[in-house]
């Protein structure tokens, strides 16, 4: 009996080429969920299960709650197709929730709104245990006039000038409702929620928003950033460790 299964995904990206399947490789995490299925069922490899993801996160980004969906023809429980794909996935992906849903579920296409978290660090001393899932700054940034700029961002925009893909026939109108910085010792946490993402956008807007922090613009230059519709016009692209999907809203 074929059935549509939501599963709720986390995972350690540092060692993959991002979650989109790919021929060349199979170090994604969608072709390492794919082939554990595949043989799950008993099919064969030339005919694999297809695992369809709320997103596409970017290679070395990581995800606490990635959701996505699949169709499988399995007799086998929830909490037995869980407990097979955790024993078989490698130790930096797990399946923390397995449920049966309905056939129309797509977890791309029913998403109301993603959360994504950027960590960066100051101190002192080095991150040595969050190495892999921190920016590390040189100097400490100014929060308050992050903050103020981050006030430009919030709202409904065309972000073309945070869009990594140069070739961008869509449009890139998206609404971004919450941008939260927080500080906690030597950790400076950027949250952001969203209706969609473009692709690199939350990077090059943690990236453009260091840059006011560090004094290099000022906070009312993001007016002209995003009216300009110019990647050229906004800082660089933060590096990808930092970057988390935090939850997936249906």
């Amino acid at each position: 009996m074929v059935r549509n299964f939501k599963m709720v995904v986390s995972y350690d990206g540092t060692r993959y080429f991002g979650w989109e399947h790919q021929q060349e490789t199979e170090l994604t995490i969608q072709g390492r969920l794919e082939t554990v299925l595949t043989r799950m069922v008993e099919r064969p490899p030339e005919q694999p299960v297809t695992v369809i993801g709320a997103g596409r996160t970017d290679a070395g980004v990581h995800a606490r709650a990635m959701t996505c969906n699949v169709l499988l023809d399995t007799e086998m429980s929830e909490e037995e197709i869980q407990l097979y794909m955790n024993r078989y996935l490698p130790e930096d992906i797990s399946v923390n929730d397995v449920k049966v849903c309905a056939d129309r579920f797509h977890s791309r296409f029913k998403a109301r709104g993603k959360t994504y978290r950027y960590t960066c660090w100051y101190g002192s001393s080095k991150p040595v245990f969050d190495r892999r899932y921190v920016h590390v700054l040189d100097r400490a940034p100014d929060l308050e006039k992050m903050r103020d700029a981050a006030e430009y961002l919030t709202g409904m925009h065309d972000y073309r000038s945070f869009c990594g893909n140069s070739k961008m026939k869509k449009s890139t109108v998206r609404v971004v409702d919450v941008i939260r910085i927080e500080e906690s010792g030597s950790y400076i946490r950027f949250y952001f929620h969203g209706n969609g993402f473009l692709q690199h956008m939350v990077r090059i807007m943690v990236g453009t928003l260091l840059q006011v922090g560090l004094g290099d613009i000022e906070p009312e230059q993001m007016a002209e950033i995003i009216e300009g519709k110019d990647r050229a016009l906004a800082g660089p692209t933060a590096p990808a460790k930092g970057l988390c999907l935090m939850k997936v809203d249906y």
